[in-house]
């Protein structure tokens, strides 16, 4: 039912007909008027093999042209490289993003024989003899399949060999996608997974007539590992996820309308999809972290990041194979850790705070490493010093005393304000040997706990309520200033709202009057891990605020081509690579925007009917990976708009293709002929030349700035805000 596409297409009861638009037809010469020509598919396989394989040529050799230079770290590499180390060695570490785009860097370094010594420590840094090139290499092959993949999904598309060529040599040809395919990023791996997953979506909508075959099964199946792929690298993998959930439900709803199938039937169509799209997907997402977790089985600079019970799982972690008390009595010396992300361990010192900063008494703060200063002794509001036998357990709502090990001072609270968080009250040390005030007092409460019930190691989260001003011990995540170290502030807030800032666990736990319990015991269950990196990932993404000087690229920047981003060196003597799109192929797509928009609504009037270009699916793709950006808090960078430049050269490629062929309607041949292939001479030699004028940016330039004489980007800075 595929095989001939004619001229006009309007929509036809089957919405999903992917092929519906303005002249889909093959790539023959145009025909007298618009409703003459008929082109069977085949016709279209042989040359779309030769152009396919010139593709791939021209994409490998561009993305691999020049790969080991500069022979050092440039921009984000110091992040991905220095993860994928981390893999080799096995050592844990904490990032925002889920792992699988750092596990394939480091699978990639370790196969090539890089030994994952090198620090990564900033941009710039020399490779000297290490083996680097693997990782690159990866990333770079893994980014050449993009313009591969674009030709075969406008290909699916439309049917026409030219849409495809566009696309894809739109691709081939943007200085930006060969620059962002270079490095060890999780960029190219990101897209590779998106494009890899519409291209499967596509075919499969083209098996729809072949229902349940092996290869209606291989498609769909695949869609579904290539979304695990995308989410698996990166959250923005939802968004690739949201398109191929509304075709899909496009898919059920057209099946739904087919009088001539089953409910049996539509429910094995319905459970195939759940299968293949949901759940195999989920399965493989959840074996990424179960991978994940196992290889990075070595304590590492990511332990501070995670509970107490999750650290235990770590080798060399001081909680490792550690045994201890598993409830809290009086009497036991701890160390009391606050549950925020980088939240620090309850600390003070015999420094006390600065004239005009609250009472001048000691300090107390949050610190992130381990340290003899976070030890606190856990006394009763009286201590009783005749106590013989085993020690009373610490239940929920006693009233303590928190006497700071080292300096004797107890933890105490007043109504001066704290520090930083002016709202909130100063917390100090105050008093000597055990004695102070009533403003020592605190009552341990159990979070979602009842009254007598035990505070356990590691596991209860627990909070202090100050008895005399009734505010709840707090670490406001601030960092002090030079004064206070650099530690984070700690304070008493007077709102009783129960967050991780509020919420705090017993880590260590020394108590010679108690029987010690292994801490395997307490060790988390892998749901309980899952859940709990998922967590700390969502706030460390929500955590990602441009800091005050920091540059913060807008989304509306993006498809315009604002400003670019500096991947390496800044002056004249250093080797200069600059992340910035071809000028001419993102203006063309961002022309293209506009006359797709103008097309449909064109045709839409003119036939008097609903009217499709068979680009929607395009559209739709560019606005899920680009319109959400639009309403996110967090710091943003020009980088996360090429997902979505992905599908607007697509679209591009089908839209001129039509622009071409509408020639048709206008001239006769063989005035139309010409016009076609002016129009396609022009357009190709356009980028070309372009792409000739700005390689430099991909392939790195020395010597004089663009505003000075002799530069190889001489006149090219077409705009103030480009930085090159």
């Amino acid at each position: 039912p595929n095989s001939f596409q004619t001229t006009f297409t309007p929509v036809s009861k089957d919405k999903n007909s992917q092929t519906a638009g303005l002249l889909a037809g093959g790539d023959t010469q145009s025909s007298n008027g618009p409703s003459g020509q008929f082109v069977a598919r085949g016709s279209i396989e042989s040359p779309s093999k030769v152009l396919l394989m010139l593709v791939a040529g021209l994409s490998f050799s561009t993305r691999l042209y020049k790969l080991t230079e500069p022979p050092h770290v440039c921009w984000d590499e110091t992040h991905f490289g220095k993860m994928g180390s981390y893999y080799i060695n096995r050592t844990f570490f904490f990032d925002v993003h889920p792992p699988l785009g750092k596990m394939l860097i480091g699978l990639a370094g370790y196969m090539s024989g890089y030994n994952g010594t090198f620090p990564f420590i900033k941009p710039g840094d020399k490779y000297e003899n290490q083996n680097y090139w693997g990782m690159r290499g990866f990333c770079a092959v893994l980014g050449s399949f993009l313009p591969i993949f674009a030709y075969l999904i406008v290909l699916e598309l439309s049917n026409s060999c030219t849409a495809a060529i566009i696309a894809a040599t739109l691709l081939i040809f943007d200085t930006g996608c060969i620059t962002i395919s270079q490095y060890i990023l999780l960029d190219p791996i990101l897209m590779f997974f998106i494009m890899a997953a519409v291209l499967s979506m596509v075919k499969f909508n083209q098996q729809r007539y072949r229902s349940f075959t092996a290869s209606w099964w291989f498609w769909l199946v695949l869609t579904g590992i290539n979304l695990a792929g995308a989410l698996g690298v990166k959250f923005v993998g939802l968004f690739v996820i949201v398109l191929v959930g509304l075709n899909t439900i496009g898919d059920l709803w057209r099946l739904l309308g087919d009088m001539s199938l089953s409910l049996v039937d539509i429910a094995k169509h319905f459970l195939a999809r759940a299968f293949a799209l949901i759940l195999l997907p989920l399965i493989l997402y959840v074996t990424i972290f179960a991978v994940h977790f196992v290889v990075l089985n070595k304590s590492g600079p990511g332990d501070g990041f995670f509970s107490s019970a999750f650290q235990s799982r770590l080798i060399g972690n001081n909680l490792h194979n550690a045994s201890m008390p598993e409830y809290l009595a009086f009497g036991s010396t701890v160390t009391i850790k606050n549950l925020r992300i980088a939240g620090g361990y309850l600390h003070s010192h015999w420094h006390l705070y600065p004239e005009g900063v609250g009472a001048r008494q000691q300090q107390v703060t949050a610190y992130l490493h381990k340290d003899y200063n976070n030890l606190w002794v856990v006394h009763r509001q009286q201590d009783n010093n005749s106590q013989s036998g085993n020690p009373d357990l610490v239940r929920h709502g006693d009233i303590v005393r928190l006497e700071h090990k080292e300096t004797t001072r107890n933890l105490h609270s007043h109504l001066h304000e704290a520090p930083l968080t002016k709202k909130h009250f100063q917390v100090t040390g105050y008093g000597i040997n055990g004695t102070g005030d009533a403003n020592d007092l605190w009552q341990m409460e159990v979070c979602g706990g009842r009254k007598g019930d035990p505070v356990k190691v590691l596991r209860s989260k627990v909070r202090f309520l100050h008895r005399a001003t009734g505010c709840v011990l707090y670490s406001s995540g601030k960092t002090l200033p030079k004064w206070g170290w650099e530690q984070i502030e700690v304070t008493c807030s007077p709102y009783l709202k129960e967050t991780p800032s509020s919420q705090w666990n017993i880590e260590d736990h020394i108590n010679p009057k108690l029987p010690n319990i292994s801490l395997s015991v307490l060790k988390p269950n892998f749901l309980e891990i899952l859940l709990e990196s998922h967590i700390v990932m969502f706030r460390g993404n929500s955590g990602l605020k441009p800091k005050d000087n920091e540059m913060n690229s807008k989304p509306w920047h993006w498809p315009i081509n604002y400003q670019g981003l500096r991947f390496s060196g800044v002056n004249a003597t250093e080797y200069r690579v600059y992340l910035l799109g071809n000028p001419v192929v993102w203006w063309i797509n961002l022309a293209s925007l506009g006359l797709y928009f103008t097309m449909v609504a064109v045709a839409s009037i003119a036939t008097q009917r609903g009217f499709s270009l068979g680009g929607g699916l395009l559209m739709l793709g560019w606005l899920l990976h680009y319109a959400p950006f639009f309403t996110m808090g967090r710091i943003l960078y020009f980088h996360h708009y090429f997902p979505a430049m992905l599908f607007s050269s697509m679209l591009t490629g089908l839209t001129l293709d039509i622009l071409f062929r509408s020639a048709d309607l206008l001239l006769h041949p063989p005035y139309s002929y010409w016009f076609q292939r002016t129009g396609q001479l022009l357009l190709l030699f356009s980028i070309l030349y372009s792409f000739y004028l700005f390689h430099p940016l991909s392939y790195g330039m020395t010597g004089p700035l663009a505003h000075e004489p002799g530069s190889a980007m001489a006149g090219l800075k077409w705009m103030d805000s480009w930085e090159f």
